[in-house]
Protein backbone atom coordinates (compact mmCIF):
# COMPACT_ATOMS: atom_id res chain seq x y z
CA UNK A 1 0.00 0.00 0.00
CA UNK A 2 1.77 3.50 -0.97
CA UNK A 3 0.74 7.07 -1.28
CA UNK A 4 1.62 9.57 -3.20
CA UNK A 5 2.10 13.36 -2.22
CA UNK A 6 3.49 16.25 -3.79
CA UNK A 7 6.96 18.10 -2.35
CA UNK A 8 7.44 21.14 -3.72
CA UNK A 9 7.53 20.74 -7.33
CA UNK A 10 8.45 16.97 -7.12
CA UNK A 11 5.65 14.11 -6.69
CA UNK A 12 6.86 11.68 -4.35
CA UNK A 13 5.61 7.84 -3.08
CA UNK A 14 5.18 6.56 0.10
CA UNK A 15 5.09 2.79 1.21
CA UNK A 16 2.78 2.42 4.15
CA UNK A 17 2.51 -1.41 4.65
CA UNK A 18 2.76 -4.57 2.66
CA UNK A 19 -0.55 -6.28 2.40
CA UNK A 20 0.75 -9.50 0.33
CA UNK A 21 0.40 -11.65 3.66
CA UNK A 22 -2.99 -10.56 4.30
CA UNK A 23 -5.72 -13.27 2.69
CA UNK A 24 -7.54 -11.90 -0.92
CA UNK A 25 -10.70 -11.70 0.75
CA UNK A 26 -9.23 -9.20 3.60
CA UNK A 27 -7.11 -7.08 0.92
CA UNK A 28 -10.47 -6.69 -1.04
CA UNK A 29 -12.46 -4.98 1.86
CA UNK A 30 -9.16 -2.59 2.21
CA UNK A 31 -9.15 -1.42 -1.26
CA UNK A 32 -12.69 -1.43 -1.24
CA UNK A 33 -13.00 0.42 2.08
CA UNK A 34 -10.42 3.51 0.42
CA UNK A 35 -12.70 3.61 -2.38
CA UNK A 36 -15.43 4.76 -0.19
CA UNK A 37 -17.17 1.79 0.43
CA UNK A 38 -18.76 1.11 3.97
CA UNK A 39 -19.06 -2.04 5.65
CA UNK A 40 -21.50 -3.27 8.88
CA UNK A 41 -20.93 -6.11 11.10
CA UNK A 42 -23.28 -9.08 10.01
CA UNK A 43 -24.89 -8.41 13.71
CA UNK A 44 -25.71 -5.06 12.76
CA UNK A 45 -26.93 -5.64 9.32
CA UNK A 46 -29.57 -8.08 9.99
CA UNK A 47 -32.75 -7.41 12.30
CA UNK A 48 -34.23 -10.66 13.70
CA UNK A 49 -38.07 -10.06 13.61
CA UNK A 50 -38.49 -14.01 14.39
CA UNK A 51 -37.02 -17.15 15.37
CA UNK A 52 -38.28 -20.49 15.37
CA UNK A 53 -36.76 -23.72 16.57
CA UNK A 54 -36.19 -26.86 14.06
CA UNK A 55 -33.75 -29.33 15.16
CA UNK A 56 -35.61 -31.20 17.77
CA UNK A 57 -38.68 -31.25 14.39
CA UNK A 58 -36.20 -32.23 12.08
CA UNK A 59 -34.97 -35.22 14.39
CA UNK A 60 -38.43 -36.06 14.59
CA UNK A 61 -39.13 -35.72 11.37
CA UNK A 62 -35.94 -37.32 9.99
CA UNK A 63 -36.82 -40.65 11.94
CA UNK A 64 -40.52 -40.65 10.71
CA UNK A 65 -39.54 -40.65 6.88
CA UNK A 66 -36.91 -43.29 7.99
CA UNK A 67 -39.60 -45.22 9.68
CA UNK A 68 -41.61 -45.09 6.11
CA UNK A 69 -44.54 -43.56 8.43
CA UNK A 70 -45.84 -41.20 5.65
CA UNK A 71 -47.04 -44.07 3.33
CA UNK A 72 -48.44 -46.41 6.18
CA UNK A 73 -50.78 -44.04 6.83
CA UNK A 74 -51.61 -43.09 2.74
CA UNK A 75 -49.78 -44.24 -0.35
CA UNK A 76 -50.57 -40.69 -2.09
CA UNK A 77 -49.84 -37.65 -0.72
CA UNK A 78 -52.70 -35.05 0.80
CA UNK A 79 -53.70 -32.35 3.03
CA UNK A 80 -55.35 -35.04 5.66
CA UNK A 81 -51.80 -36.82 5.94
CA UNK A 82 -49.84 -34.19 5.93
CA UNK A 83 -51.97 -33.10 9.28
CA UNK A 84 -51.44 -36.87 10.64
CA UNK A 85 -47.78 -36.10 10.23
CA UNK A 86 -47.86 -32.97 12.06
CA UNK A 87 -50.02 -34.30 15.03
CA UNK A 88 -47.78 -37.25 15.22
CA UNK A 89 -44.49 -35.78 15.14
CA UNK A 90 -46.44 -32.75 17.64
CA UNK A 91 -47.36 -35.04 19.97
CA UNK A 92 -43.66 -36.54 20.14
CA UNK A 93 -42.46 -33.21 20.94
CA UNK A 94 -44.94 -31.64 23.24
CA UNK A 95 -48.27 -33.47 23.43
CA UNK A 96 -51.22 -31.20 23.85
CA UNK A 97 -54.67 -30.60 22.57
CA UNK A 98 -55.57 -29.95 19.30
CA UNK A 99 -56.17 -26.08 20.33
CA UNK A 100 -53.25 -26.09 21.83
CA UNK A 101 -50.84 -27.78 19.20
CA UNK A 102 -52.36 -25.83 16.55
CA UNK A 103 -50.94 -22.72 18.38
CA UNK A 104 -47.30 -24.52 19.40
CA UNK A 105 -46.30 -25.52 16.76
CA UNK A 106 -46.20 -22.17 14.87
CA UNK A 107 -43.80 -21.32 17.45
CA UNK A 108 -41.07 -24.08 15.16
CA UNK A 109 -40.85 -25.36 12.41
CA UNK A 110 -43.42 -27.93 12.29
CA UNK A 111 -46.17 -25.90 10.69
CA UNK A 112 -43.94 -24.85 7.72
CA UNK A 113 -42.00 -28.38 7.65
CA UNK A 114 -45.07 -30.37 7.55
CA UNK A 115 -46.96 -27.76 5.10
CA UNK A 116 -50.00 -27.01 7.89
CA UNK A 117 -49.31 -23.32 8.61
CA UNK A 118 -53.42 -23.03 7.85
CA UNK A 119 -54.78 -25.59 10.07
CA UNK A 120 -56.76 -25.26 13.03
CA UNK A 121 -57.63 -27.69 15.53
CA UNK A 122 -61.25 -28.57 13.55
CA UNK A 123 -59.23 -29.73 10.48
CA UNK A 124 -57.11 -31.67 13.24
CA UNK A 125 -59.99 -33.41 14.35
CA UNK A 126 -61.38 -34.08 10.21
CA UNK A 127 -57.89 -35.33 9.96
CA UNK A 128 -58.67 -38.06 12.70
CA UNK A 129 -62.16 -39.03 11.35
CA UNK A 130 -60.40 -39.62 8.27
CA UNK A 131 -57.25 -41.78 9.88
CA UNK A 132 -60.06 -43.78 11.73
CA UNK A 133 -61.52 -44.52 8.06
CA UNK A 134 -58.18 -45.80 6.95
CA UNK A 135 -57.42 -47.88 10.65
CA UNK A 136 -58.06 -51.13 8.87
CA UNK A 137 -55.57 -50.72 5.87
CA UNK A 138 -52.80 -49.11 8.39
CA UNK A 139 -53.36 -52.08 10.29
CA UNK A 140 -52.80 -54.80 7.54
CA UNK A 141 -49.35 -53.00 6.18
CA UNK A 142 -47.92 -52.95 9.70
CA UNK A 143 -48.95 -56.47 9.88
CA UNK A 144 -47.36 -57.18 7.02
CA UNK A 145 -44.02 -55.42 7.97
CA UNK A 146 -44.01 -56.87 11.54
CA UNK A 147 -45.38 -59.90 11.98
CA UNK A 148 -44.59 -63.51 10.13
CA UNK A 149 -45.67 -66.78 9.71
CA UNK A 150 -45.10 -69.01 13.22
CA UNK A 151 -43.38 -65.22 14.83
CA UNK A 152 -44.61 -64.22 18.24
CA UNK A 153 -47.25 -61.80 18.39
CA UNK A 154 -47.77 -59.86 21.75
CA UNK A 155 -51.20 -58.29 23.02
CA UNK A 156 -51.89 -56.83 26.45
CA UNK A 157 -55.38 -54.62 27.67
CA UNK A 158 -54.93 -51.40 29.32
CA UNK A 159 -57.03 -48.43 30.53
CA UNK A 160 -57.67 -44.62 30.84
CA UNK A 161 -59.86 -42.61 33.18
CA UNK A 162 -62.32 -40.52 31.39
CA UNK A 163 -63.01 -36.88 32.02
CA UNK A 164 -67.29 -36.19 30.32
CA UNK A 165 -70.28 -38.15 30.32
CA UNK A 166 -71.27 -38.20 26.60
CA UNK A 167 -68.75 -41.45 25.20
CA UNK A 168 -70.67 -44.46 24.76
CA UNK A 169 -67.54 -46.82 25.49
CA UNK A 170 -66.73 -44.94 28.64
CA UNK A 171 -67.54 -47.05 31.45
CA UNK A 172 -66.63 -47.74 35.01
CA UNK A 173 -64.64 -51.11 35.79
CA UNK A 174 -61.00 -52.21 36.60
CA UNK A 175 -59.07 -49.19 36.91
CA UNK A 176 -55.32 -49.84 35.86
CA UNK A 177 -54.12 -45.78 36.39
CA UNK A 178 -55.45 -46.12 39.98
CA UNK A 179 -58.40 -43.73 39.05
CA UNK A 180 -60.98 -45.62 41.23
CA UNK A 181 -64.78 -44.67 41.03
CA UNK A 182 -64.05 -43.33 37.51
CA UNK A 183 -65.21 -43.80 33.96
CA UNK A 184 -62.81 -44.92 31.88
CA UNK A 185 -62.16 -46.65 28.03
CA UNK A 186 -60.11 -49.80 27.50
CA UNK A 187 -57.84 -50.43 24.68
CA UNK A 188 -56.12 -53.23 23.78
CA UNK A 189 -52.75 -53.19 21.97
CA UNK A 190 -51.00 -55.97 19.66
CA UNK A 191 -47.05 -56.01 18.92
CA UNK A 192 -44.74 -57.61 17.35
CA UNK A 193 -42.09 -59.41 19.73
CA UNK A 194 -39.80 -56.50 19.51
CA UNK A 195 -43.05 -54.57 20.90
CA UNK A 196 -43.92 -52.52 17.59
CA UNK A 197 -47.17 -51.40 17.27
CA UNK A 198 -49.16 -53.19 14.60
CA UNK A 199 -53.11 -52.96 15.93
CA UNK A 200 -55.27 -51.46 18.51
CA UNK A 201 -58.57 -52.27 19.87
CA UNK A 202 -61.03 -49.88 22.29
CA UNK A 203 -63.40 -51.57 24.30
CA UNK A 204 -66.24 -50.40 26.87
CA UNK A 205 -64.42 -49.66 30.10
CA UNK A 206 -66.33 -52.53 32.22
CA UNK A 207 -64.79 -54.87 29.60
CA UNK A 208 -63.02 -57.98 31.49
CA UNK A 209 -59.60 -58.81 29.75
CA UNK A 210 -60.50 -62.64 28.79
CA UNK A 211 -63.31 -61.60 26.65
CA UNK A 212 -61.25 -59.21 24.37
CA UNK A 213 -58.38 -62.01 23.58
CA UNK A 214 -60.26 -64.08 21.07
CA UNK A 215 -61.27 -61.69 19.04
CA UNK A 216 -57.64 -60.70 18.50
CA UNK A 217 -56.56 -63.78 17.28
CA UNK A 218 -59.34 -64.15 14.95
CA UNK A 219 -58.27 -60.79 14.04
CA UNK A 220 -54.60 -61.96 13.47
CA UNK A 221 -56.10 -64.88 11.37
CA UNK A 222 -58.52 -63.38 9.27
CA UNK A 223 -57.68 -59.90 8.82
CA UNK A 224 -53.74 -60.56 9.16
CA UNK A 225 -53.70 -64.01 7.09
CA UNK A 226 -51.68 -65.66 10.16
CA UNK A 227 -52.69 -68.93 10.92
CA UNK A 228 -49.79 -70.38 13.36
CA UNK A 229 -48.48 -67.51 15.80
Amino acid sequence: MRRSYREGARVRNETLGNLSHLPDALIDIIRRSLKGETFVSVAEAFTVTASRAQGHVQAVASMMKRLGLASLVASKPCRERDRVMAMVAARILAPHTKLATTRWWHTTALAEDFGVTDADEQDCYAAMDWLLARQDRIQKKLATRHLTEGGLVLYDLSSSYFEGSTCPLAKRGYSRDGRHGTLQVEYGLMTDDRGCPVAISVHEGNTADPTTLMPEIQHVKQDFGIESF
